[in-house]
């Protein structure tokens, strides 16, 4: 008989995103993109767990020299430039940028240069 061996804490942080994502209208497949991000990435995955535990963000792990605080203003401001807003108010859904957030930095951290670029002129970040 092998020993099963499971993380407890990856378990509640699942079901918490998956809760969060409901909350915020993401659907099932975004879910799924953000957790692979999460479990290859254990740096990401510490911040995520700090991020449900705390509501704040660690911003401890860098990549190209920019955290997760740089990636989440900068997806603010990208969105009051959209909804041609001076201010995020009550539209900005906040929750739902913290996880666009956690996904941006796991794409930014498999091509940094590209990343860097865009955050640098100021490009959005979805175009290609």
């Amino acid at each position: 008989m092998s020993t099963i061996i499971y993380d407890a804490r990856r378990l509640k942080a699942y079901g918490r995103l998956e809760e969060l994502a409901h909350v915020v209208g993401r659907d099932e497949a975004y879910v799924k993109e953000l957790w692979k991000a999460l479990v290859e990435d254990d740096e990401l995955m510490k911040e995520f767990a700090y991020f449900l535990d705390n509501h704040t963000l660690l911003d401890e792990m860098k990549c190209s020299g920019y955290g997760l605080t740089d990636i989440y203003v900068w997806l603010i401001e990208r969105f009051n430039l959209m909804m041609d807003y001076g201010k995020n108010g009550q539209e900005c859904n906040k929750d739902a940028l913290v996880l666009d957030t956690f996904l941006t930095m796991a794409e930014m951290k498999k091509n940094p240069e590209e990343y860097v670029r865009r955050l640098e002129r100021g490009e959005h970040m979805d175009r290609r």
